[in-house]
Formats: structure tokens, sequence, C-alpha cells
């Protein structure tokens, strides 16, 4: 695949954004980059000495923002970035004003007066990679820390934000290039044919891309859910509680929390921060074989839910006379390992029945109405979370499903690669395998791409980004 060069950034543009988030607030930022950046700056700001009206490189001054008839707008300060030294790798300048509405929008309206262009959505960051100052996979990695919202997601985007992640990926390339490169030689050269050892040798360096690369792979599971969040479904039979669980979990009152069998028809989705790891908590009508029509729908639906779900808190009524019976029977059709079980109205058992819950020890006991054993089951479900979700202090888990596509590519290549080459087939097919693996991890660092790529990933960003 050849580099594209194409892209709806001219040379001569000079672009500007506001680049804090629209509203009101006490200051609010616009950022200028291109070959007219520092133009513009000497033509509306007023610095509050004059002895310092040329601007110095990264030094950050007070002074007003005066339009173009000479009407003073704000007070500001502003910072000049020269070529080459910025973040978009041109000449940059950020002013800071007042963080009002009209006072950004009569800023912003005089610079593009004055020829400055609107920037797109995520042309900052395009620039800063077309210009060389970061790689592809960084500048993915600024949109998913802008996103993260959880300290899981926050701490994936910002390892890959070091360059931890691309220079690891990197380094696995490098490695497929040395091989392709005594092949091609070999190729070039007949006389200097590949030796045994020669040949074990380079068999090693592929098993070890390959082992290097199906773990990446594998943790895009884990990056998954990082990313998307854990889908958590409560769910159970009519009148378990598990509207109250789910209210309780909320801390709020979300759901209609009724005594009569059914209340619950559809499904409630809220999003809430477990430890650190963002969660789709979901309660679904209760399962039972009777019911009404749109009951039934209901339940239907709640089975579908439970099926994609990443963890099913399976809630039970244990003051119900039958309630084994019914376990017995629903835990048949669950998924035993994505399950947690939770018994509910430990606050109305009698001394007996509590004692015999001894034989059930993998069902957690809670009452929803007084609280109690709430403490143990958060921290039981924080646990089954937190298995799910890998340590990150590696840097190295896979977020992006881009990125795991052209893994996996790389990954099946090397595979195709070694075999031939340890079947003596021919090295022209290993290094046609192995180019295809050299360049599929190219596309993740950006070394290789095309507008249509740019566009994905930049499409996504925010305008000031």
């Amino acid at each position: 695949m050849a580099r594209s060069q194409r892209s709806t950034h001219s040379d001569n543009d000079t672009i500007v954004a506001v680049i804090t988030p629209p509203g009101e607030g006490g200051i609010a930022a616009l950022r200028l980059a291109g070959p007219q950046s520092r133009e513009y700056l000497a033509r509306f700001f007023r610095p509050s000495h004059s002895e310092n009206a040329e601007p110095a490189p990264f030094l950050l001054r007070y002074g007003r923002f005066i339009a173009a008839d000479g009407v003073f707008l704000d007070e500001v300060t502003a910072v000049f970035m020269p070529y080459g030294m910025s973040y978009t790798g041109l000449e940059q300048v950020e002013i800071f004003c007042h963080g009002g509405r009209q006072v950004v929008r009569l800023i912003l309206d005089q610079l593009v007066a004055a020829g400055a262009r609107m920037a797109e959505p995520g042309e900052f960051t395009k620039l800063a990679f077309l210009n060389g100052r970061i790689d592809l996979a960084k500048a993915e990695a600024v949109a998913e820390l802008i996103a993260a919202n959880t300290q899981s997601s926050y701490e994936a985007s910002r390892e890959h934000l070091t360059g931890a992640y691309s220079e690891h990926v990197t380094r696995i390339r490098d490695e497929i290039v040395s091989v392709i490169s005594e092949i091609e030689a070999a190729i070039d050269f007949p006389e200097d044919e590949i030796t045994p050892a020669g040949r074990t040798e380079l068999l090693d360096k592929l098993e070890s891309a390959h082992s290097q690369i199906k773990k990446l792979v594998s943790s895009y599971a884990t990056g998954r859910l990082i990313r998307e969040g854990l889908r958590v479904v409560i769910a159970g039979r009519p009148n378990a509680g598990k509207s109250s669980l789910f209210n309780l979990l909320l801390k709020h009152e979300r759901a209609l929390v009724n005594p009569v069998p059914g209340t619950t028809r559809d499904y409630l989705s809220e999003w809430i921060d477990i430890d650190g790891v963002a969660v789709n908590l979901i309660d679904t009508a209760g399962i039972r074989e009777r019911g009404g029509k749109v009951e039934r729908m209901g339940q239907e639906r709640a089975k579908a839910i439970m099926k994609s779900a990443d963890l099913v808190i399976w809630i039970v009524d244990i003051a119900a006379a039958n309630w084994r019976t019914y376990l017995s029977r629903d835990l048949a059709s669950l998924v035993r390992d994505r399950i947690l079980l939770v018994g509910n109205k430990l606050d109305i058992l009698r001394a007996a029945t509590k004692r015999s819950l001894v034989d059930a020890p993998d069902m957690l006991r809670i009452s929803c109405r007084t609280g109690a054993g709430v403490e143990p089951f958060e921290k039981a479900l924080s646990a089954k979370i937190q298995s799910n979700v890998r340590d990150l202090t590696s840097g190295l888990v896979v977020t992006s499903a881009r990125h795991k596509q052209k893994l996996s590519v790389a990954q099946k290549a090397i595979h195709t690669a070694h075999a031939k080459l340890d079947s003596n087939e021919s090295l022209d097919l290993v290094a046609f395998d192995l180019k295809q693996a050299a360049n599929a991890i190219d596309e993740i660092i950006g070394r290789v791409y095309t507008e249509q790529i740019l566009e994905q990933i930049f499409g996504r960003f925010c305008i000031g980004k």
C-alpha cells in the first residue's frame, strides 16, 4: 500500500478553532495553526508592554485583543510557537480570553474575517501526524484520552500516548524486517544460501514476533472492555429485587419498585463507575413461565441482553418457599463463569431458614431494603469486574478494533511464513508473507496510510483537537 499524501489541509491555510468546551467558563482558548498565525497575532494583539511587541517563542504575554476597526474586545493572554516546535509542527498561536460565549464568538469572527479557516474535526492532531510530530497510534491515543471517563480507560490511553505501545509494535516490525532482509539477501545471492543454523535463527525470530503479536491480539478482549465498558445485567425471576438492587448500585431511585410481579416490562440502562471501570448496568424484566404479551416481550428481550452480557447478576428471592427448585432450573440455562449469584430479602428470613443457607456457599446474601450484606456484595462485584481487566502498567493493551484487525493480519502472515520457511518452501513466498505482516504494522503506526484511514480516525475527533 502506498503512502497517501492527499489532505484537505493546504500548506497555505491557517486554521483556527476554539479548543475549550462550548459554554460559559472562566477562560476560553483559541488556537491558530499555519503560516499566518504570527501575522494574525500581531494584527489583533496589543501587549501590555509595547517594548515586547515582537512575540518571543513560548512566552505567555498579557494584553488586549483589538478588533480590525479598533474596538477593544477583551483582555487576553497569548503565546506564539514557531514552526517545527509546536503541537502541529506549524507556526502556532494560542489565545486565552474570558470564557463568555459572545466574547469568544467575536474574537473568532475577527480571525476568520482576516483569512483564517475554521478547523475541521481533529485537524490539529492530523497536522501533528502529517508533520511527523506524532505517529498514528499516538494520534488515536489523543482521542482516547479525551474520551476517557474512568481510571482504567485513562491509564490505557495515557500509556499509548507516552509511546510505549508504538515503540513495542515498532520493535516487532523491525524484527520482521530484519528477517525479510536476510531472506532477500539469500534470494539475490543464491551462493549465500541460508544454513541450517541460520534457518533455525530466523524461525526463532519469527516465533518471537508471532508470540508477541498473539499476546497483543489477546489483550483486545480487555481493551474492548476498558474502552466500551462492561455490560453487567441484573436478572432473575419477578419480584426478586432486581430493580431494588439496580437503584442501590446507582445510589438513587431510577427504577420503579413494586411488589407486583411483572412491574419491569422492559430494560433500564445506566452507566456507573465501579473502581475505575465503566459499567453499563442493565435492569431487566423478570423471567417466568407465564405473563401477558407485553411482559413476555420484555422477558425475551431480557434473555437476549443476558446472552451479550459480560456479567450477569442473578438475583434470587430467598424468602420464597420454592426458590431452590427455581434456581436449579434457572442455572441450567446460564453460563456459570459469567454469573454472580445473589440471594435477596435476607431481612425477612427466619433464623432456621438463614442456617439452611450454608449449603449455598456461592450465593451472596443481601437485603436491598436494609442494606445488610451489601458491602460484601459490592466487594465481590468489584472483584468479578476487575478479573476481566488485566493490569495496565505494561501499557500493552490493545484498545482499538482497527489495531486488533491489523495485528491479526500480521499474526496470520507470520504464522504462514514460519510454516513455509520451516518446510523449505520458496523464499520468495516467505518474503511475500512477511512483507504483508510488516505492512499491517506500518498501518497501525502510520508509516503507511490512505486518506480513507485518516478520515476514519480523525473524523471521530472534536473540533479544536
